[in-house]
């Protein structure tokens, strides 16, 4: 199998779409001039022409064309430049987008995706440093995704692209130059399913986007201490797939829920209680929670580092439920 960049593996993605189908079209901030400040839409205008545009610096007018655009029977894909900028385009997202089809009888389809690059990349500060799918979390008619590789990148937007339903789309910043196999040919991931990225025994893992590598590099250390972990990629936030996750409960007795957004109100307090709910006999450990600490993310980066959720994290945590501390 081939091996291509999470960058390379989105813009084949919306390649293969907007030649499926001539209603989806694409715009953002500086994705024509510059290609994207990360390189995901590089050679679209070339072959698109007016199908990919930029926009002047308004989340606002972003996001609300989009809704008007896909309440008209196009497929619009909106590149919000950064996470953090869907804050100012709040309105639109929550109270329109999220809600039209319900409010209008399910009369209208929403079919337009949200692509925000997020997450803690190399002391870009705490404006441009974010981990935001705990916003949206609590708000119904929204589907969340957040890939962790090339290949479910590229499955993901493709089924993302191809919903009826809007959907924010999470691409961590550090993903996009890593490389990974990418079957060739069109595939579709489907949304609203997880993967067991690794199978174990002792300890579940549920996590998502650039932790699935963190949490993989702990797995490998702790498996020569004789612990074996097990490793669930949830892909699809919301709806989650809660299934998958309390079949790993119920065989590991012991669950760990890893993320880089802040504890304190994270998505990570969804998964914990699910788990809690539905496999608490099960349980010979309570869940724990990896993420962030409770600050804005800093400039510096000794003081980064500190905030962030790492490897020595997730290594605590597992060997606290397994009642190894220390």
């Amino acid at each position: 199998m081939r091996t291509i960049t999470f960058s390379q593996a989105t813009l084949e993605a919306m390649q293969e779409e907007m030649r499926h189908d001539p209603t989806v079209f694409v715009y953002g901030e500086d994705i024509v001039r510059q290609g994207g400040i990360f390189g995901q839409f590089k050679g679209l205008p070339e072959e698109f022409g007016d199908r990919i545009r930029d926009v002047p610096i308004s989340e606002t007018a972003i996001i609300g064309a989009a809704l008007g655009a896909a309440l008209t029977g196009t497929r619009p894909v909106a590149d919000m430049h950064f996470a953090d900028f869907i804050s100012v385009a709040f309105d639109e997202i929550v109270n329109q987008i999220a809600k039209n089809r319900y409010m209008f009888g399910g009369q209208v389809n929403i079919p337009l995706v949200i692509r925000a690059p997020d997450g803690i990349s190399k002391q870009a500060a705490a404006q441009h440093s974010q981990s935001v799918e705990g916003w949206v979390q609590n708000v119904p008619g929204l589907i969340v995704v957040a890939p962790s590789s090339a290949a479910t990148a590229k499955g993901l937007l493709k089924s993302s692209i191809r919903q009826n339903d809007p959907v924010l789309f999470f691409e961590h910043k550090l993903l996009y130059p890593q490389k990974g196999p990418v079957p060739e040919g069109e595939y579709l991931t489907p949304l609203g399913k997880a993967e067991v990225r690794k199978p174990g025994k002792d300890v579940t893992i549920v996590t998502y986007s650039i932790m699935v590598q963190k949490s993989e590099e702990v797995a490998v250390e702790l498996e020569r201490e004789g612990i074996s972990v097990e490793i669930i990629d949830l892909l699809t936030l919301k709806p989650f797939d809660a299934k998958t996750v309390i079949e790993s409960v119920k065989k590991t007795h012991r669950c760990v829920v890893v993320h880089e957004g802040v504890v304190t109100g994270g998505f990570g307090a969804e998964i914990a209680s699910r788990v809690q709910e539905e496999a608490f006999h099960y349980l010979d450990a309570p869940v724990l929670r990896v993420g962030a600490k409770n600050f804005p993310i800093p400039f510096s980066p000794i003081l980064e580092n500190y905030v962030a959720a790492n490897q020595e994290d997730i290594k605590c945590a597992i060997r606290k439920v397994l009642h190894r501390e220390g």
